[in-house]
Parts: C-alpha cells; sequence; structure tokens
C-alpha cells in the first residue's frame, strides 16, 4: 500500500487525474493526502470534489482557505466574491452534500505510524504537536456544530497578528484559522504578517522569516508537510515538504510518496508550462 501526499489542487481536476494515472494510484489499496484547497481559480472545482468525495477512505483532504472561502459563500457570507468556477458548486444539485462533506473535514491530520502531520499552511512556531491538533479540533468542532454560520461571520480578516493562550470568542478561532491556512511569513515581533506572499528574496530585505524557519516547539522527529505557497519551490525544508507546484497558475500538480523513507516525488504540467523548480534538501 502507498501513501501520497498532493499539493493545492484549486479546480484542477484534469492534472489530478493524469498525476493518479503517473503513480498507478489504486484507490483499493493506496491512500491520498490532499493538503486543501481543493477548489477555486481552476476550471474544475466541482468536478474536483466530486471525485475526492467518491474516494471515501482512499482519501483525506485538509480544509485550505479557498475551501473554506466556498463554505462561507454557502454559509450566506456576502462580503466575498463568487468566482464562476465556484458558482457552479453553488448551483449543482449536489451541492449540500458536496458542502457537507467539506465542511466536515478537518484543519489538521496527523498520521501517528508515519509521525507526519498534514497541514495546509502551515503549523504555528510556538505550537507542539499537542497543542496544535487541540487548537485545530476547535475549529473543527465549531464548523460541525451550530455555530458554524457565526464562525463564518467572523472568520475575514488578519488580526489578531499574535498568539495568545488568553485570546478567545472570535479572535482566537480566526487566529487559529489563519495559521493553518493562510501563513506564510513571521516577523522580528513574532507576528504573522500577510503583506508578502511572492519569493524568499523579498524576506531578507522585510525582516520576515518563512515560519519553517523559525525556532519550533513541534518535536524533531514529526514531518510537516504543506502546500498553499505557490511562488515557494516546492520541494524539503528540512522536515518540511512544500508541494504547492502552482498548478492553476501553469505550474505543475505536485505528488509526494510518504509511506517510506524514499520520499519520491511526482509532477505532471499544467495546461501551461514552466521549469519545474525543485527546493534545496536541507
Amino acid at each position: 500500500m502507498a501513501i501520497y501526499a498532493i499539493g493545492d489542487v484549486q479546480g484542477c481536476y484534469s492534472e489530478l487525474c493524469r498525476l493518479l494515472d503517473k503513480i498507478n494510484f489504486d484507490d483499493s489499496e493506496d491512500t491520498l493526502w490532499f493538503c486543501g484547497d481543493l477548489v477555486n481559480r481552476g476550471p474544475e472545482s466541482l468536478q474536483t470534489l466530486r471525485f475526492i468525495k467518491s474516494l471515501g477512505d482512499s482519501a483525506c483532504t485538509v480544509l485550505g482557505n479557498h475551501d473554506l472561502h466556498l463554505l462561507a459563500l454557502h454559509h450566506g457570507t456576502r462580503k466575498v466574491r463568487v468566482s464562476r468556477d465556484l458558482q457552479k458548486i453553488l448551483n449543482s444539485p449536489d451541492r449540500d452534500e458536496l458542502l457537507d462533506w467539506l465542511q466536515s473535514q478537518p484543519l489538521l491530520h496527523y498520521d501517528k505510524e508515519h509521525k507526519t502531520v498534514v497541514v495546509h499552511a502551515g503549523i504555528h512556531p510556538a505550537w507542539g504537536l499537542s497543542k496544535a491538533r487541540k487548537l485545530a479540533r476547535e475549529v473543527e468542532t465549531t464548523l460541525r456544530g451550530d455555530r458554524a454560520d457565526w464562525f463564518f461571520r467572523k472568520m475575514y480578516g488578519n488580526k489578531p497578528l499574535e498568539w495568545s493562550d488568553d485570546l478567545e470568542g472570535g479572535k482566537r478561532l480566526r487566529f487559529i484559522t489563519n495559521v493553518f491556512t493562510r501563513m506564510r511569513y513571521i516577523n522580528q515581533a513574532q507576528q504573522l504578517d500577510f503583506t508578502v506572499n511572492r519569493t524568499l528574496r523579498r524576506y531578507l530585505r522585510s525582516g520576515l522569516t518563512p515560519w519553517f524557519q523559525m525556532k519550533a516547539t513541534l518535536r524533531d522527529d514529526v514531518r510537516v508537510l504543506f502546500g498553499h505557497w505557490s511562488t515557494l519551490p516546492v520541494g524539503c525544508y528540512g522536515r518540511y515538504f512544500a508541494l504547492d507546484g502552482g498548478c492553476v497558475w501553469g505550474g505543475h500538480l505536485v505528488a509526494l510518496r510518504v509511506d517510506d523513507h524514499a520520499e519520491d516525488w511526482f509532477f505532471v504540467d499544467s495546461y501551461i508550462k514552466r521549469p519545474i523548480k525543485l527546493a534545496k534538501s536541507s
């Protein structure tokens, strides 16, 4: 049995099918871990959702910011824009079934056997594994309960920028959600910074540090797989693995085999091709 982690699909269903062909995926034996952002910007979000849901226990996904955006629209949040691709989902006859399934997905997946965490954006450096899992469950419990509408009204926004155990209510859940689904850089005051989302060169000029280069509380023997950062070269950053190949931007859809220590990488081109950029192992 093989386990493959897959980066941001974002509605690129055709590329996903080609990637699964490339790895010879067998849903009776193999398992897929998706790093979130299944939908939006690509042309086939509805097909993507239907397919991944149909895989049942052969696949799991964590929630990304675009997935939460779709759910917010479903719950009547009107402050945000509806793309044509997401509107197809909202108009589909199986909308409620699909979105109920999506809303039941976690923010963090942990596999104890392989000592591997899957998140969309990252894990805050101040959080150990137990704390990260506990905080993820706080948001997940709210999403699955009768306060989901309230959560989506409170979800949008950058503040608070700094973690405190004393945070409460909407501010607490917003910060947790932003860490797991939007975080890239942290500044010298240990605050999340959402002003820069491009290449690593910029943080050298702005005093920012990628979250995965900060001193971490997370146990040293735990690997972290994440997506979200399409301008970050795909690859291994120590025990952190970046899987967003920017397929929806003309890059690549990426899979990483994680059930053994070979850590084999697989790529398929988007319809708009560009060279594969890999991070240097460290």
